[in-house]
């Protein structure tokens, strides 16, 4: 399936609670993003008592973070889309040769 980020967001739009205001939806959103990244890192935390890390755990909740990070984008009026070149640029302006220890601590 060839998803792309603004399909996804459309998709995703669908099952965002639509009785919440656009406050509430915003702090729905950023709450779950904490929530999700606590997740993730249990998952690696627990490697340390001998849990398998297991890839389709970390997929799982890689794509609810993503679904909270596009509830945040649709809080605030944000097309996705523009959020992945803006990042782009910019880490092309920081790295333009690629990644480089030097240029991350000098920048």
């Amino acid at each position: 399936m060839d998803l792309t980020i603004r399909d996804y967001f459309k998709q995703a739009k669908f099952t965002i609670n639509p009785e919440l205001t656009w406050e509430q939806l915003e702090r729905h959103a950023l709450l779950g993003m904490c929530s999700e990244c606590g997740e993730i890192q249990g998952l690696y935390q627990k490697t340390y008592q001998g849990h398998e890390l297991r890839l389709d755990s970390v997929i799982d909740e890689l794509g609810d973070l993503m679904w909270f990070i596009m509830e945040l984008c649709y809080a605030k009026h944000i097309d996705p889309q523009e959020v992945l070149e803006f990042n782009m640029h910019k880490l092309n302006q920081r790295y333009p040769e690629g990644f480089s220890a030097e240029r991350s601590r000098n920048r």
